[in-house]
């Protein structure tokens, strides 16, 4: 059987993932990265995107992340990231609205629009809706 990697996963409102995993796979901001035991040390800023991981039991673990930092070890991986959610705590419907939300501000031609914040707003909705919907 293949070494585990500690995982943790980490926002400013609590702890998300913590625990021995086999792989980890996370959208770092110059490309898709993975992480296994015995890893090079190595830091990266994070897109918002999905971080996928294979537990210990072999089982495939998906997890929404927006932004933040990945710092790999050689038998540790700790992501600290703006937010971050399982698939399974998403809310469908909640993700759907605030992905309509976005779009119409994005459709505004108003002047007071940050459209930089709207942009991220809408990439974070979009991807949590494509993460719930699989």
């Amino acid at each position: 059987m293949a070494e585990n990697i500690r995982l943790e996963v980490v926002t400013p409102q609590k702890a998300v993932v913590s625990e021995d995993v086999q792989i980890v796979v996370a959208p770092g901001t110059m490309g898709e990265f993975g992480i296994l035991a015995g890893h090079t040390p190595f830091l990266s800023t994070l897109k918002t995107g999905t971080l996928r991981y294979t537990d210990a039991k072999g089982s495939e673990c998906f997890l929404f992340v927006s932004g933040g930092f990945a710092e790999a070890l050689p038998d540790k991986v700790t992501v600290l990231a703006e937010s971050a959610e399982r698939r399974r705590d998403i809310d469908l419907e909640r993700a759907k609205s605030a992905l309509d939300r976005a779009k119409k501000r994005l459709e505004e031609k108003k002047e007071q629009i940050d459209y930089i914040r709207a942009k991220a707003a809408l990439e974070r909705a979009l991807q949590r809706v494509r993460m719930a919907s699989k």
